[in-house]
């Protein structure tokens, strides 16, 4: 990051408790995520035990008829506030269980690293 620009993980705030602050917290940090023709993208929240998931949702891809399926929107990626210290972490675009287990995978790593 330049200098003088702060981190958006170390930005002070009060852990979330509840989908709406953590989703508050998202708001603080993050520009709010746009399909390519500008309109804004609804964001889901999945709650776990060490935090909140979010991300945004996709609309659905359409279907040629008849020809073959078109694969998803590729990029992208998912946010989790940790419920223990409000910082954020970015995971890839996984589905919602495995963007948690690889978030509690790094966490533990990052808490043997800093005991």
């Amino acid at each position: 990051m330049p200098s003088g620009t702060p981190d958006p993980n170390q930005q002070a705030h009060t852990p979330p408790t509840t989908p709406e602050e953590a989703l508050a917290i998202f708001h603080s940090r993050y520009a709010e995520p746009k399909l390519a023709d500008g309109t804004p993208l609804e964001l889901a929240v999945h709650e776990f035990d060490e935090g909140f998931l979010i991300y945004p949702v996709l609309p659905p891809v359409a279907q040629p008829e008849g020809g073959p399926a078109r694969p998803a929107q590729p990029g992208g990626g998912k946010i989790v506030v940790s419920k223990e210290t409000g910082k954020s972490y970015g995971t890839p675009n996984f589905p919602t269980e495995q963007a948690i287990a690889l978030y509690k995978k790094n966490r533990a790593r990052e808490r043997e690293r800093n005991s």
